[in-house]
Protein backbone atom coordinates (compact mmCIF):
# COMPACT_ATOMS: atom_id res chain seq x y z
CA UNK A 1 0.00 0.00 0.00
CA UNK A 2 3.03 2.38 1.21
CA UNK A 3 4.26 1.68 -1.88
CA UNK A 4 1.57 2.38 -4.85
CA UNK A 5 1.35 5.89 -2.09
CA UNK A 6 4.70 6.21 -2.87
CA UNK A 7 4.14 5.64 -6.83
CA UNK A 8 1.21 7.97 -7.10
CA UNK A 9 3.11 10.85 -5.57
CA UNK A 10 6.12 10.41 -7.51
CA UNK A 11 3.70 10.36 -10.47
CA UNK A 12 2.11 13.74 -9.43
CA UNK A 13 5.05 15.70 -8.38
CA UNK A 14 6.38 14.88 -12.25
CA UNK A 15 3.59 16.43 -13.29
CA UNK A 16 3.92 19.41 -11.47
CA UNK A 17 7.42 19.91 -12.80
CA UNK A 18 6.52 19.30 -16.29
CA UNK A 19 3.72 21.93 -16.18
CA UNK A 20 6.67 24.54 -14.44
CA UNK A 21 8.71 24.04 -17.07
CA UNK A 22 6.05 24.30 -19.78
CA UNK A 23 4.38 27.66 -18.32
CA UNK A 24 7.38 30.16 -19.42
CA UNK A 25 7.36 28.95 -22.90
CA UNK A 26 3.22 29.67 -22.83
CA UNK A 27 3.94 34.17 -23.66
CA UNK A 28 6.62 32.91 -26.49
CA UNK A 29 4.32 31.01 -27.96
CA UNK A 30 1.87 33.76 -28.25
CA UNK A 31 3.91 36.47 -29.13
CA UNK A 32 4.63 33.60 -32.22
CA UNK A 33 1.32 33.18 -33.15
CA UNK A 34 0.55 37.17 -32.91
CA UNK A 35 3.30 37.69 -35.29
CA UNK A 36 2.30 35.29 -37.54
CA UNK A 37 -1.26 36.89 -38.08
CA UNK A 38 0.49 40.13 -38.70
CA UNK A 39 2.52 38.98 -41.49
CA UNK A 40 -0.51 36.92 -42.88
CA UNK A 41 -2.89 39.99 -42.53
CA UNK A 42 -1.38 42.12 -45.15
CA UNK A 43 -1.05 39.08 -47.92
CA UNK A 44 -4.68 39.28 -47.59
CA UNK A 45 -5.64 42.63 -48.18
CA UNK A 46 -3.01 42.64 -51.15
CA UNK A 47 -5.44 39.74 -52.37
CA UNK A 48 -8.55 41.89 -51.79
CA UNK A 49 -6.98 44.98 -53.94
CA UNK A 50 -5.55 42.65 -56.93
CA UNK A 51 -9.76 41.83 -57.15
CA UNK A 52 -11.17 44.51 -56.75
CA UNK A 53 -8.63 46.19 -59.76
CA UNK A 54 -8.90 42.97 -62.13
CA UNK A 55 -13.04 43.42 -61.89
CA UNK A 56 -13.48 47.00 -64.43
CA UNK A 57 -10.43 44.92 -66.77
CA UNK A 58 -11.96 42.85 -69.47
CA UNK A 59 -9.36 42.54 -71.80
CA UNK A 60 -6.02 40.91 -71.60
CA UNK A 61 -2.65 42.57 -72.07
CA UNK A 62 -0.95 42.01 -75.39
CA UNK A 63 2.76 41.67 -75.59
CA UNK A 64 5.98 40.50 -77.93
CA UNK A 65 9.20 39.43 -78.10
CA UNK A 66 12.48 40.47 -79.55
CA UNK A 67 13.63 37.86 -82.59
CA UNK A 68 14.52 34.86 -80.58
CA UNK A 69 18.11 33.31 -81.57
CA UNK A 70 16.37 29.73 -81.16
CA UNK A 71 13.20 28.01 -81.20
CA UNK A 72 13.64 26.68 -78.05
CA UNK A 73 13.92 29.58 -76.38
CA UNK A 74 10.65 31.08 -77.97
CA UNK A 75 8.62 28.21 -77.09
CA UNK A 76 10.20 28.70 -73.42
CA UNK A 77 8.97 32.56 -73.92
CA UNK A 78 5.78 32.20 -75.04
CA UNK A 79 5.05 29.41 -72.70
CA UNK A 80 6.03 31.26 -69.54
CA UNK A 81 3.89 33.91 -70.76
CA UNK A 82 0.76 32.19 -70.74
CA UNK A 83 1.56 30.57 -67.67
CA UNK A 84 2.57 33.67 -65.75
CA UNK A 85 0.49 36.71 -67.65
CA UNK A 86 -2.71 36.64 -65.39
CA UNK A 87 -0.33 36.68 -62.60
CA UNK A 88 1.54 39.90 -64.14
CA UNK A 89 -1.45 41.53 -65.26
CA UNK A 90 -2.77 41.16 -61.69
CA UNK A 91 -0.02 43.01 -59.90
CA UNK A 92 0.32 45.80 -62.38
CA UNK A 93 -3.05 46.86 -62.62
CA UNK A 94 -3.69 46.39 -58.70
CA UNK A 95 -0.55 48.75 -58.46
CA UNK A 96 -2.69 51.29 -60.62
CA UNK A 97 -5.21 51.22 -57.93
CA UNK A 98 -2.89 51.31 -55.03
CA UNK A 99 -0.93 53.36 -55.37
CA UNK A 100 2.80 53.54 -55.11
CA UNK A 101 3.57 50.70 -52.86
CA UNK A 102 1.37 48.32 -54.78
CA UNK A 103 3.42 49.27 -57.77
CA UNK A 104 6.85 48.59 -56.17
CA UNK A 105 5.29 45.04 -54.90
CA UNK A 106 4.05 44.77 -58.84
CA UNK A 107 7.58 45.17 -59.84
CA UNK A 108 8.96 42.78 -57.13
CA UNK A 109 7.16 40.27 -57.87
CA UNK A 110 5.96 39.93 -61.58
CA UNK A 111 8.89 39.72 -63.63
CA UNK A 112 7.91 39.98 -67.59
CA UNK A 113 9.63 39.05 -71.10
CA UNK A 114 13.71 39.09 -70.47
CA UNK A 115 13.23 40.34 -66.68
CA UNK A 116 11.35 43.51 -68.29
CA UNK A 117 8.46 44.03 -65.40
CA UNK A 118 6.47 47.31 -66.86
CA UNK A 119 4.27 48.74 -64.69
CA UNK A 120 2.59 50.99 -67.69
CA UNK A 121 -1.00 49.05 -69.27
CA UNK A 122 0.10 50.13 -72.65
CA UNK A 123 3.69 50.61 -74.33
CA UNK A 124 4.86 50.43 -77.66
CA UNK A 125 8.53 50.51 -78.95
CA UNK A 126 9.33 51.09 -82.39
CA UNK A 127 12.46 51.58 -85.19
CA UNK A 128 11.19 55.34 -86.27
CA UNK A 129 13.39 54.26 -89.57
CA UNK A 130 12.15 51.11 -90.38
CA UNK A 131 9.05 50.89 -88.48
CA UNK A 132 9.56 47.82 -86.89
CA UNK A 133 7.98 46.88 -83.36
CA UNK A 134 10.11 46.04 -80.65
CA UNK A 135 8.24 45.58 -78.08
CA UNK A 136 4.32 45.76 -77.56
CA UNK A 137 1.90 45.78 -74.76
CA UNK A 138 -1.64 46.98 -75.67
CA UNK A 139 -0.53 49.05 -78.55
CA UNK A 140 -3.70 49.15 -79.72
CA UNK A 141 -5.56 50.33 -76.65
CA UNK A 142 -7.25 53.14 -77.46
CA UNK A 143 -7.14 55.50 -74.19
CA UNK A 144 -6.85 59.08 -73.05
CA UNK A 145 -3.52 60.98 -73.41
CA UNK A 146 -3.79 64.14 -71.33
CA UNK A 147 -1.00 67.08 -72.66
CA UNK A 148 0.45 64.01 -75.21
CA UNK A 149 -2.04 66.20 -76.79
CA UNK A 150 0.16 69.38 -77.32
CA UNK A 151 2.41 67.57 -80.22
CA UNK A 152 -0.34 68.01 -82.53
CA UNK A 153 -0.89 71.35 -81.56
CA UNK A 154 2.55 72.26 -81.64
CA UNK A 155 2.61 70.56 -85.50
CA UNK A 156 -0.48 72.49 -86.48
CA UNK A 157 0.17 75.72 -85.65
CA UNK A 158 3.76 75.06 -87.00
CA UNK A 159 2.29 73.87 -90.37
CA UNK A 160 -0.76 76.24 -90.77
CA UNK A 161 2.78 79.32 -90.79
CA UNK A 162 1.42 81.24 -88.54
CA UNK A 163 4.13 84.46 -87.42
CA UNK A 164 5.82 82.74 -84.95
CA UNK A 165 6.53 86.63 -83.57
CA UNK A 166 3.19 87.75 -83.36
CA UNK A 167 2.55 88.54 -79.81
CA UNK A 168 -0.29 86.92 -77.96
CA UNK A 169 -2.37 87.81 -74.64
CA UNK A 170 -3.58 85.02 -72.17
CA UNK A 171 -7.03 86.23 -71.18
CA UNK A 172 -10.25 84.51 -69.11
CA UNK A 173 -10.68 81.95 -72.07
CA UNK A 174 -7.79 80.46 -71.64
CA UNK A 175 -8.24 79.56 -67.73
CA UNK A 176 -8.72 75.88 -67.08
CA UNK A 177 -12.55 75.43 -66.05
CA UNK A 178 -12.26 71.81 -66.59
CA UNK A 179 -9.96 70.66 -64.21
CA UNK A 180 -9.16 73.37 -62.31
CA UNK A 181 -5.17 73.40 -63.11
CA UNK A 182 -3.27 76.31 -61.80
CA UNK A 183 -1.12 78.15 -64.23
CA UNK A 184 2.13 80.85 -63.87
CA UNK A 185 0.96 82.52 -66.73
CA UNK A 186 -1.08 85.33 -65.30
CA UNK A 187 -4.14 86.73 -67.32
CA UNK A 188 -2.96 89.86 -69.09
CA UNK A 189 0.42 87.87 -69.69
CA UNK A 190 2.00 88.94 -73.08
CA UNK A 191 4.01 86.67 -75.07
CA UNK A 192 5.01 85.32 -78.46
CA UNK A 193 3.74 82.43 -80.30
CA UNK A 194 7.15 80.73 -80.54
CA UNK A 195 7.52 81.23 -76.86
CA UNK A 196 3.71 80.12 -76.21
CA UNK A 197 4.79 76.59 -78.44
CA UNK A 198 8.37 76.38 -76.26
CA UNK A 199 6.53 76.34 -72.85
CA UNK A 200 3.71 74.42 -74.38
CA UNK A 201 5.71 71.29 -74.89
CA UNK A 202 8.25 71.24 -72.72
CA UNK A 203 6.73 72.34 -69.59
CA UNK A 204 3.39 71.43 -70.69
CA UNK A 205 1.54 74.94 -70.12
CA UNK A 206 -1.80 75.00 -70.41
CA UNK A 207 -2.48 78.54 -70.97
CA UNK A 208 -0.64 78.74 -73.70
CA UNK A 209 -1.26 75.61 -75.27
CA UNK A 210 -5.15 76.97 -75.43
CA UNK A 211 -3.69 80.61 -76.37
CA UNK A 212 -2.24 78.83 -79.31
CA UNK A 213 -5.85 77.06 -80.12
CA UNK A 214 -7.83 80.22 -79.74
CA UNK A 215 -5.22 82.76 -81.61
CA UNK A 216 -5.88 80.20 -84.58
CA UNK A 217 -7.56 81.89 -87.88
CA UNK A 218 -11.49 80.92 -86.81
CA UNK A 219 -10.49 80.29 -83.17
CA UNK A 220 -10.70 77.18 -81.10
CA UNK A 221 -13.17 75.06 -83.60
CA UNK A 222 -11.42 75.62 -86.16
CA UNK A 223 -8.42 74.54 -84.36
CA UNK A 224 -9.83 71.27 -83.26
CA UNK A 225 -11.06 70.50 -86.48
CA UNK A 226 -7.85 71.45 -88.28
CA UNK A 227 -6.16 69.00 -85.87
CA UNK A 228 -8.51 66.25 -86.40
CA UNK A 229 -7.96 66.68 -89.96
CA UNK A 230 -3.92 66.56 -89.77
CA UNK A 231 -4.92 63.40 -87.67
CA UNK A 232 -6.75 61.79 -90.41
CA UNK A 233 -4.05 63.40 -93.12
CA UNK A 234 -0.90 61.36 -91.19
CA UNK A 235 -3.60 58.46 -91.04
CA UNK A 236 -3.30 58.18 -87.17
CA UNK A 237 -6.96 56.22 -87.46
CA UNK A 238 -7.17 55.82 -83.47
CA UNK A 239 -6.82 59.31 -82.45
CA UNK A 240 -9.12 62.11 -81.57
CA UNK A 241 -8.83 65.99 -79.83
CA UNK A 242 -11.41 67.82 -78.78
CA UNK A 243 -9.52 70.51 -77.53
CA UNK A 244 -5.51 72.11 -77.75
CA UNK A 245 -4.51 71.25 -74.21
CA UNK A 246 -5.03 67.41 -73.71
CA UNK A 247 -7.18 68.48 -70.39
CA UNK A 248 -10.43 66.67 -71.95
CA UNK A 249 -10.24 63.01 -71.60
CA UNK A 250 -11.60 62.75 -74.85
CA UNK A 251 -8.19 63.43 -76.34
CA UNK A 252 -8.09 60.10 -77.12
CA UNK A 253 -5.11 57.87 -79.11
CA UNK A 254 -3.41 54.59 -79.03
CA UNK A 255 0.02 53.83 -78.46
CA UNK A 256 0.63 53.08 -82.19
CA UNK A 257 -0.65 56.03 -83.23
CA UNK A 258 1.34 58.35 -80.76
CA UNK A 259 4.38 57.02 -82.48
CA UNK A 260 3.29 58.10 -85.82
CA UNK A 261 2.71 61.07 -83.94
CA UNK A 262 6.34 61.34 -82.75
CA UNK A 263 8.15 60.40 -85.85
CA UNK A 264 5.64 63.35 -87.35
CA UNK A 265 7.61 65.76 -83.95
CA UNK A 266 10.83 64.47 -84.76
CA UNK A 267 10.54 65.77 -88.70
CA UNK A 268 10.04 69.35 -87.43
CA UNK A 269 13.50 70.68 -86.40
CA UNK A 270 11.69 73.55 -84.08
CA UNK A 271 9.43 71.16 -82.04
CA UNK A 272 12.50 69.11 -81.39
CA UNK A 273 14.14 72.16 -79.95
CA UNK A 274 11.50 73.29 -77.75
CA UNK A 275 10.35 69.48 -76.48
CA UNK A 276 13.87 68.62 -75.01
CA UNK A 277 15.24 72.13 -73.47
CA UNK A 278 16.07 71.55 -70.24
CA UNK A 279 14.54 74.85 -68.75
CA UNK A 280 13.25 78.41 -69.73
CA UNK A 281 13.23 81.44 -68.98
CA UNK A 282 10.07 83.90 -69.51
CA UNK A 283 10.07 87.74 -68.94
CA UNK A 284 6.58 88.87 -68.82
CA UNK A 285 7.00 92.61 -68.05
CA UNK A 286 7.03 92.04 -64.19
CA UNK A 287 9.40 89.08 -63.57
CA UNK A 288 10.98 86.42 -64.87
CA UNK A 289 9.36 83.37 -65.17
CA UNK A 290 11.53 80.30 -64.68
CA UNK A 291 10.56 77.02 -66.04
CA UNK A 292 11.91 73.45 -65.86
CA UNK A 293 11.27 70.93 -68.90
CA UNK A 294 8.51 68.13 -67.12
CA UNK A 295 10.75 64.96 -68.48
CA UNK A 296 12.96 63.92 -65.81
CA UNK A 297 14.62 62.13 -68.33
CA UNK A 298 15.57 65.47 -69.90
CA UNK A 299 16.71 67.07 -67.24
CA UNK A 300 18.54 64.63 -65.28
CA UNK A 301 20.06 61.82 -67.56
CA UNK A 302 22.31 61.61 -70.17
CA UNK A 303 20.12 59.59 -73.05
CA UNK A 304 20.28 61.10 -76.54
CA UNK A 305 16.56 62.36 -76.46
CA UNK A 306 15.45 63.92 -79.48
CA UNK A 307 11.67 64.60 -78.83
CA UNK A 308 9.47 64.06 -76.23
CA UNK A 309 5.75 64.93 -74.53
CA UNK A 310 4.60 63.72 -71.27
CA UNK A 311 0.76 63.77 -69.99
CA UNK A 312 -1.42 63.32 -67.20
CA UNK A 313 -4.48 63.71 -66.07
CA UNK A 314 -6.46 61.23 -63.75
CA UNK A 315 -8.38 59.34 -66.27
CA UNK A 316 -4.74 59.24 -68.93
CA UNK A 317 -2.39 58.22 -65.43
CA UNK A 318 1.10 59.18 -66.25
CA UNK A 319 2.38 58.73 -69.82
CA UNK A 320 4.97 59.43 -71.73
CA UNK A 321 5.99 59.86 -75.29
CA UNK A 322 9.39 60.50 -77.41
CA UNK A 323 12.20 59.86 -79.86
CA UNK A 324 15.58 58.92 -78.68
CA UNK A 325 19.08 58.03 -80.23
CA UNK A 326 20.13 54.37 -79.45
CA UNK A 327 23.13 52.34 -80.80
CA UNK A 328 23.12 54.35 -83.90
CA UNK A 329 18.92 54.03 -84.39
CA UNK A 330 15.79 56.25 -83.86
CA UNK A 331 13.82 54.68 -81.40
CA UNK A 332 10.41 55.24 -80.61
CA UNK A 333 8.53 54.71 -76.91
CA UNK A 334 5.22 55.50 -75.79
CA UNK A 335 4.07 54.54 -72.59
CA UNK A 336 0.54 55.00 -71.42
CA UNK A 337 -1.56 54.42 -68.15
CA UNK A 338 1.32 54.27 -65.45
CA UNK A 339 0.21 54.45 -62.22
CA UNK A 340 2.64 57.58 -60.91
CA UNK A 341 5.26 59.19 -61.72
CA UNK A 342 7.64 57.29 -60.33
CA UNK A 343 6.10 53.86 -62.49
CA UNK A 344 6.56 55.83 -65.96
CA UNK A 345 10.64 57.21 -65.11
CA UNK A 346 11.30 53.45 -64.14
CA UNK A 347 9.72 51.93 -66.95
CA UNK A 348 11.42 53.86 -69.16
CA UNK A 349 14.41 53.91 -67.77
CA UNK A 350 14.08 50.04 -67.41
CA UNK A 351 13.08 50.06 -71.16
CA UNK A 352 15.98 52.45 -72.69
CA UNK A 353 18.48 50.08 -70.63
CA UNK A 354 16.98 47.10 -72.01
CA UNK A 355 17.33 48.67 -75.15
CA UNK A 356 20.82 49.47 -75.09
CA UNK A 357 22.29 45.49 -74.32
CA UNK A 358 19.57 44.54 -77.41
CA UNK A 359 19.77 46.27 -79.96
CA UNK A 360 22.96 45.55 -81.15
CA UNK A 361 22.87 42.09 -81.29
CA UNK A 362 19.33 42.06 -83.52
CA UNK A 363 18.45 43.19 -86.71
CA UNK A 364 15.19 45.03 -87.77
CA UNK A 365 12.05 43.08 -88.63
CA UNK A 366 10.67 39.44 -87.65
CA UNK A 367 8.50 38.85 -84.72
CA UNK A 368 7.98 41.49 -82.35
CA UNK A 369 8.07 40.69 -78.47
CA UNK A 370 4.82 40.89 -76.58
CA UNK A 371 4.22 41.32 -72.89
Amino acid sequence: MKRMLSLRLRAVLGALLVGMAVLPAAPEAGAATRKKATVVKPVKQQATVKKKALAPTARAPKAALLPSSSRSRAGRVEAGARGAGGATRALALAGVAAGGAALAQAHDDAPGVDGLRLHSNAVLVMDADTQAVLLGKNDDAVLPIASITKLMTAIVVVDAGLPMDEVLTITEDDVDRLKGSGSRLAVGTRLTRAEALHLALMASENRAAHALGRTYPGGVDAFVAAMNNKAAELGLTQTRFAEPTGLSSDNRSSPRDLARLVAQASARPALRQWTTSPEYELADGRRVLHYRNSNKLVRESDWDILVQKTGYIREAGRCVAMQVRLAGRNIIMVLMNAGNSAARWADAEQLLRWLEKSLPSHHAGGVAPRL
